[in-house]
């Protein structure tokens, strides 16, 4: 049996997107690893509709909830592998299961490097942060430590200056810093320490410094992760032809979030986006709306 849509992977964008389709009566099929970077998250504040903030698991639960309710189908497992056949996508996954469509929707997201430091989770959206567009705002005037390791954390640290001056970069690891980016930490007071983090403490949640690996224990109110090297989960539409940038993002039509390859879609952080989850909801509404133009073009429902 072949179906109008399967999307790869249940995230915000892929989310939002089997809603929009499901309402033009499309048959759809979200096929979703559970290992998404907004199921990590314990709190988003710049969403519309929730004052008080959401984590990525409740948003994601309403979000299939909401998608159920229009008939979406949906499976946990993994996709190991895709292909065409005679315009035709085949998708098998590590259950065994082969599944077939006529459109393709990449939403399999970006993972994280985060290392494996006791204490980062717990903390992760609540007040330890990745991403300054989403929540530079939190730490306005707080006095905050920059988690990283070499020009990745020197480069969010400059980029944090604009909500607060109160930072300290902590090297972790003692990565390589750039004379680029050590002249700029220089220029604006940043003040670098060449430690390594045993811990992150918390108080349920409330970041209130770190442990380091010699024992001294350093405080503050908030803290931004930013290690790089992030890995772009693009390799099953690459596998297909799907074009990608210098940073593995996957390429697609400003408008339709089409990629080169016919009937191939790809929204969300694995596409070329700003990774915030209000925009992942918009891309996965625009790329569901040129998939059924695409359908109605190609097949007479």
């Amino acid at each position: 049996m072949t179906i109008d849509c399967i999307i790869i992977g249940g995230g915000i964008a892929g989310i939002q997107a089997s809603i929009q389709l499901a309402r033009y009566h499309r048959e759809v099929l979200v096929i979703d690893a559970g290992e998404g970077r907004s199921s990590l998250c314990r709190q988003y504040n710049n969403i519309l509709g929730f004052p008080e903030g959401v984590s990525g698991e409740e948003l994601r639960k309403k979000g299939f909830q909401h998608a159920e309710k229009f008939g979406v189908n949906r499976i946990t497992q993994t996709v190991m592998r895709v292909h065409k056949s005679r315009d035709v996508f085949v998708v098998e996954t590590d259950h065994g299961q082969i599944y077939k469509s006529l459109t393709l929707l990449v939403a399999t997201g970006v993972k994280d490097h985060l290392p494996d430091i006791p204490g980062i989770k717990p903390c992760l959206g609540l007040s330890l942060y990745i991403c300054p567009d989403c929540d530079g705002y939190e730490i306005t005037n707080k006095k905050t430590f920059v988690l990283g390791s070499g020009d990745a954390g020197a480069h969010m640290a400059i980029t944090l200056l604009y909500w607060s001056e109160d930072l300290t970069f902590i090297n972790h690891g003692r990565g390589e810093i750039s004379l680029e980016m050590q002249g700029q930490l220089q220029e604006n007071h940043i003040s670098v320490q060449q430690i390594d983090v045993q811990e992150v403490l918390h108080n349920d949640g409330v970041f209130q410094g770190i442990k380091t690996d010699s024992g001294q224990v350093l405080q503050a109110e908030k803290g931004f992760l930013a290690f790089g090297g992030n890995h772009v989960r693009s390799e099953l539409a690459d596998s297909l032809g799907a074009e990608t940038n210098d940073k593995n993002h996957l390429l697609t039509d400003s408008r339709s979030k089409m990629t080169n390859i016919d009937g191939l879609w790809a929204a969300g952080d694995a596409a070329v986006h700003s990774e915030l989850v209000t925009a992942a909801m918009g891309e996965g509404a625009q790329a569901a709306i040129w998939i059924h133009k695409w359908l109605m073009r190609k097949v007479q429902k």
